[in-house]
Parts: structure tokens; C-alpha cells; sequence
């Protein structure tokens, strides 16, 4: 099994993701400030859904790239940490659009494309685990290279 480390080293943007955004949420959270799309777009109860959110998907997601036990217990975590980043960030991208947050969503929405993206891998390499380390993949997951 490959060390979280070695793991953690091979997503470099995914770590980041998953580092800054508990500290946007908790930023939100403390703060109490939005941005005036987002409270246009989304109901208060959504905004604080989505900043809770925001804390508990990097942490999660965090969580399971270090995850001392089972491969693909790391990966299932990881995978749901990415899937519902994906999504919370693009809710976030589409708030902004307008003409004035043209160019913020195109690059916000860089994003949830990097994250689903890291989600079809990660599904692939629990397809590998399930079918008995057969397919060419493993070796990369194993290596610690996912």
C-alpha cells in the first residue's frame, strides 16, 4: 500500500484545494460576509449549508489522503471529498456568473473540473482494488502515485 505521504505529494493542487477550503468556510462562518451574487443567488439557509460544507469536505477530504488504514477506505473518503467539492464550488462558480463575475467563474470553475476529474481516477483505481489488482492502475496506486 502506498504511504499517505507519497499520496499527498502527487495531487499537489488537490491538497491545496483541500487545505484552503475549511479556511474559507470557517472565514464565512466567523465572518459573516458574502458576496452579494451569492446572497442574490442562494437562500441563507443554502449559504450556511454551503460553508459548513466547505470545512467539512477539506477536512474530509484531508482525512482520507491521510487515512493510515485500508487503500481503498482512503479512496472511497477522498472520492467522496472531491465529488462534493466539485459540486459545492460550482454552486459557487454559478453564483458569480454575470458580467462582472465572467471572468471569476471561468477560473473558479477550474476547480470542480480538476475535482471531478480527480474523482473518474480515483473511481478507476477502486475498480482496480475490486477486481483483484488486475489492471495497470494498481501499480500507480500501490507506487503511491494516484
Amino acid at each position: 500500500m502506498g504511504h499517505p505521504r507519497s499520496r499527498a505529494k502527487s495531487q499537489p493542487f488537490e491538497v491545496a484545494a483541500l487545505v484552503t477550503t475549511p479556511i474559507c468556510g470557517f472565514l464565512l462562518l466567523v465572518l459573516d460576509v458574502q458576496a452579494p451574487s451569492v446572497q442574490l443567488s442562494m437562500p441563507e439557509p443554502v449559504q450556511l449549508g454551503w460553508e459548513v460544507a466547505l470545512i467539512v469536505v477539506g477536512v474530509g477530504g484531508l482525512l482520507g489522503i491521510l487515512w493510515p488504514g485500508r487503500l481503498s477506505t482512503s479512496l472511497g473518503i477522498e472520492l467522496a471529498s472531491v465529488l462534493v467539492l466539485g459540486t459545492i464550488i460550482g454552486m459557487y462558480a454559478v453564483a458569480v456568473t454575470g458580467s462582472q463575475g465572467l471572468v471569476a467563474a471561468s477560473l473558479i470553475s477550474a476547480v470542480p473540473l480538476g475535482a471531478f476529474w480527480r474523482a473518474a481516477l480515483i473511481a478507476v483505481d477502486l475498480r482496480c482494488l475490486a477486481y483483484g489488482h488486475q489492471c495497470a492502475t494498481h501499480r500507480r496506486v500501490v507506487g503511491g502515485v494516484t
